[in-house]
This record gives C-alpha cells, structure tokens and sequence, in this order.
C-alpha cells in the first residue's frame, strides 16, 4: 500500500469522505469524493481508495 495508512483506508471504505477529509481538507479531493458518494455509495469508495492509495 502507499503511503495511506491502515485507518485511512478503513475509514475510506466505512465513511469515504471522513478518509479523504483527513488526508486532504476541504480541497478538491473532498468534494468530488463527498458528490460521488452521495451519488453513490460504492463509487465514493472506489475513488476514496484511488485518491488514498495511488
């Protein structure tokens, strides 16, 4: 794994904007992220996972 820690990640797949909050703030991470996840829940995972990961 990246530099993502192993909370990052669980709170990525339990809550994936709380993850990516924590990584990057308000930015523009987060709103995609929040905007997916409402949209869907699985695709804010997914890019959760990627913005964390990769």
């Amino acid at each position: 794994m990246g530099s993502a820690t192993f909370v990052e990640v669980i709170l990525a797949i339990l809550l994936p904007p709380l993850g990516v909050f924590l990584r990057y703030g308000c930015g523009v991470q987060f709103w995609i992220d929040l905007l997916l996840t409402i949209f869907g829940y699985i695709p804010g995972i997914v890019y959760a996972i990627f913005v964390l990961v990769g």
